[in-house]
Formats: C-alpha cells, sequence, structure tokens
C-alpha cells in the first residue's frame, strides 16, 4: 500500500507507521477496498495510554474521549472513497483524518496525535512535523514492504 502523509509520498508500506520506534497506527483497506480500517493506540500529552481502536472497533476508550467516524465507500462512480475521521471530543481537535484515493493508495489528510513518549506529531496537508524535529515535506520514499518510521 502507498500511504500519502501530507506531501510526503510512501511507496510499499505495510500501511504501520512508527512514532518514535512503537508501531502506533495501522490502516488498512478492507477485503472488498470498500473500508479503510484503523488499528491505533492513542496516548495524551504525558504518555499515558488512553484509548485503543483495533481495525474500528473500540478495545478501551478512557472516559469516551475519541469519536471515530467511518464512511466506507461503494464501488460506483459517484459514491464519495472510504474515509474515517477520528476527533478528541475533549479538544474537539481531528487526531486523524485519511481518505482511500485509490485502489492501493491511502491519503492522511491531517492528524494531531501524542506519541508514546508525549511528543506530538502533527500531520497537515502539507508536511509532517514531530515536537522537537523539522518538518517533512515533499519527499518520495521506498519503504519495500515495511512500516513508516517517524522520529
Amino acid at each position: 500500500m502507498d500511504l500519502n502523509i501530507g506531501r510526503n509520498v510512501i511507496r510499499n508500506s505495510s500501511g504501520v507507521l512508527k512514532v518514535q520506534g512503537k508501531e502506533q497506527l495501522v490502516l488498512e483497506l478492507g477485503p472488498e477496498g470498500t473500508e479503510l480500517l484503523l488499528t491505533m493506540d492513542l496516548y495524551d500529552s504525558t504518555g499515558a495510554h488512553f484509548a485503543h481502536v483495533r481495525r474500528n472497533v473500540w478495545a478501551f476508550n478512557q472516559e469516551d474521549r475519541f469519536e471515530l467516524t467511518i464512511h466506507q465507500g461503494y464501488q460506483s462512480l459517484f459514491a464519495p472513497p472510504p474515509s474515517l475521521t477520528l476527533i478528541d471530543t475533549h479538544t474537539h481537535e481531528t487526531v486523524l483524518e485519511a481518505l482511500v484515493t485509490d485502489k492501493q493508495t491511502v491519503h492522511i489528510l491531517q492528524g494531531k496525535l501524542c506519541a508514546h513518549t508525549g511528543e506530538v506529531l502533527e500531520i497537515t496537508p502539507h508536511f509532517w512535523r514531530l515536537a522537537g524535529c523539522a518538518a517533512t515535506f515533499g519527499t518520495v520514499n521506498d519503504v519495500r514492504g515495511g512500516p513508516v518510521e517517524i522520529g
């Protein structure tokens, strides 16, 4: 699967994002390509593990802090593509917004999430930036079936 993260293109990824050395997010396409599946660990700014979603189903979500909205795509010319949006209900910020742009490409449009270390990863339509690191934009990488490593 190819991942577009902001303006960065990651070819041949496993769909896994490793943030600060830990697998934190996995994006998968459903069997018929009509659904985008998310598996993700969510942390707060202190690094406390606050929630876990596994293939779009909450394993736990303390204080119902996060809300996941799924839009299934249909195999129709005029239907919108599969997408998902994850919102922090306390701050009303978008934690993650992603959509399928073709059969093997997922575009992460925006996001703001904490790594297990508490550092903030920000994704905009133009770049990704981990707190304390330079912004990454306009890169094209082939990870040969491996994860995308940030930080």
